[in-house]
């Protein structure tokens, strides 16, 4: 299939809808909708509205954002029937994202049934982690029984970063040592070594790593066993504190989950907020670099990553261990290093290009697929 052709892409957030047309690295066309409705009508009236609009001739596939493919889809897979069904017994591991996605799969497959629909999870670029990284120290017969291993996500994310950050540096895949950080609604650390993530934040669902803007990221297990008992909290209400009530929200005592505001705001508990995450990230940082032999660059990318200087300041000013200082420019208007010209450890800023990244995926296998046949 030629890289020409025109691929529409489809990115899922917990709340939010992002379609795009693209050819070769063009964005043809794009919608973004907030809050998205859930019911699967509303979900093809959107779709359906945004091809209406489209200024382009055929679509000659799809590219899907899949945020948990379990092991169902452990690489960009063309979906049919089984394949859909198969990511389904995941949808619980993230339940904020996989629903709506596969809903958004289905809508899309009835208004274009003749071209591919490829799932692109962003499990699959942490499909190769080592054992030792990926393996949780719980009793055998659990991990056996219920699959229990690190996933690890934002791979499409660090798939499209790690291309660009090789580009600014002037070095291959196959040669580096990185560490990327995505940070945004949802946020986490990999670490990269020679093209392949070897360590990463994020575990069995996306709620493990660093505080988010709503998720709690990490927290003591014990504690949660404490909030369980003696009926203090239900298993649901601990559910939406941690998922919908904690991170950011939580830290800044409900002002904002968004890093934006709490910077504005200057008062105590936001400044508690912008400290902790700061602090986290940066801990999960130089926890990543366990893994690497040596630091190449550290990247950031995600929406705040790419747009927030402070939080990129205040992640670096812990960092100094690691060789890394407080970046030199603030605004950015392209991807480019952001470090004084010689810094041991380079300090780097891409744009998160999501939508680029899973045109890119889609292609190829579809074409894998054709060719196969």
């Amino acid at each position: 299939m030629s890289s020409q052709a025109v691929v529409m892409t489809v990115n899922a957030g917990s709340s939010s809808l992002r379609l795009d047309l693209i050819r070769g690295d063009e964005v043809l066309h794009e919608r973004y909708v907030e809050r998205q409705a859930p019911d699967p009508s509303a979900i093809e009236r959107t779709i359906a509205a945004f091809l209406r609009e489209a200024p382009t001739g055929d679509i000659a596939l799809a590219g899907h954002r899949l945020v948990h493919g379990g092991d169902a889809v452990l690489a960009p897979t063309v979906a049919d029937d089984d394949v859909i069904a198969a990511v389904r017994r995941f949808a619980d591991l993230a339940p904020l994202h996989v629903p709506p996605a596969l809903a958004l799969v289905e809508a899309a497959r009835r208004l274009l049934p003749d071209i591919p629909h490829v799932l692109c999870p962003d499990t699959a670029f942490h499909a190769r982690m080592p054992e030792a990284a990926r393996t949780y120290p719980l009793p055998a017969e659990w991990r056996r029984a219920y699959g229990l291993r690190r996933y690890g996500f934002h791979g499409v994310s660090y798939a499209w970063a790690l291309g660009r950050a090789c580009d600014l540096l002037g070095r291959p895949a196959a040669a580096s040592r990185m560490v990327f950080t995505h940070l945004g609604g949802g946020a986490s650390v990999c670490a990269v070594r020679d093209g392949v993530s070897v360590d990463t934040s994020m575990g069995f669902t996306p709620l493990e790593g660093v505080p988010m803007s709503t998720r709690s990221g990490s927290v003591d297990p014990g504690m949660l066993l404490w909030l369980l008992d003696d009926e203090r909290l239900s298993l649901e209400e601990l559910r939406d504190g941690l998922e919908h009530r904690s991170g950011l929200l939580g830290l800044s005592d409900g002002r904002s989950g968004d890093t934006r505001d709490l910077v504005a705001a200057r008062d105590a508990a936001s400044r508690l907020a912008l400290e902790v995450f700061a602090h986290r990230v940066a801990r999960e940082i130089a926890a990543a670099s366990a893994g690497l032999d040596r630091v190449d660059a550290l990247v950031f990318t995600g929406e705040i990553g790419w747009d927030q200087f402070e939080v990129r300041r205040d992640v670096c000013r812990r960092l100094g261990a690691l060789g890394v200082l407080p970046p030199v420019r603030e605004e950015v208007d392209t991807d480019m290093i952001v470090s004084a010209p010689g810094a041991t450890v380079p300090v780097l800023v891409v744009k998160p290009r999501e939508e680029l990244q899973v045109a890119r995926e889609a292609l190829a296998a579809a074409e894998s697929a054709r060719t196969s046949a």
